[in-house]
Parts: structure tokens; sequence; C-alpha cells
């Protein structure tokens, strides 16, 4: 499954994996979510509803490009820089081309729209 993650005038196609997190997150979509940084590494923002953990690890250590989920948040994250492993995160999938490089050079906080494209 494929979603667009709109920040300002800039689209971000990312892909999600086949995970029952991935699935619950299409499900809320659309939805608009306003993210901060968070260690010059990520930007997090509050989802509406709290993803499905099945299936999932305890944590992870996401890459440079992963979209993720931090559980204890209910917060979608998009990774721009190296985050050790750490409880509670899920991987949600990746962020497609150079989309990590333009979400570093985005100072303070963002609105995100998040949207299905379909298969």
């Amino acid at each position: 499954m494929k979603i667009q993650i709109t920040i300002g005038d800039q689209p971000i196609d990312a892909t999600l994996n086949e995970s029952a997190a991935a699935r619950d997150l299409v499900a809320q979509l659309p939805v608009r979510i306003s993210m901060v940084d968070h260690g010059g590494v990520e930007k997090t923002g509050r989802l509406p509803s709290p993803l499905s953990l099945a299936g999932q690890p305890d944590g992870a250590d996401p890459d440079v490009d992963d979209l993720g989920y931090y559980a204890p948040g209910h917060d979608l994250v998009l990774y721009y820089g190296d985050q050790s492993y750490f409880p509670g995160i899920v991987i949600l999938g990746q962020l497609d081309g150079d989309a990590a490089q333009r979400i570093s050079e985005l100072e303070g906080p963002i609105t995100a729209r998040v949207e299905a494209l379909g298969d």
C-alpha cells in the first residue's frame, strides 16, 4: 500500500509494510497531523487513534527513511536521521526517494496531511 504525506507543497510518498499496524494507519486516513522535531533525527505527531501492535516486537532500530509508529505516544514518526533501538517503536514502512533529506531541511513544527494512494 502506498501513502502520500504532504508537508506544505511537498508530497512525500511512502510504501507501507503488511503489518496490522500499517493496516490500522490506512483505516484512519486521510488525517492531518501536527508534527515536531525530536533529537534532530525524526518528526513526530500524534495519530487520532492507537495502532495495533499484533505481531510486533517490543521495539525496533529504525533506519533513515523509515516510517514508524511510537506506540506509547500514538505518534507517527518520519525518520530522517539515525535512531538507535528503542522500546515501543514499530516500523510501518519506508519513505520513498529523497524524503529523509527533504524532511531534514524542514525547521520547526510542521503539519502533514497523510492520505492513501491505493495499491
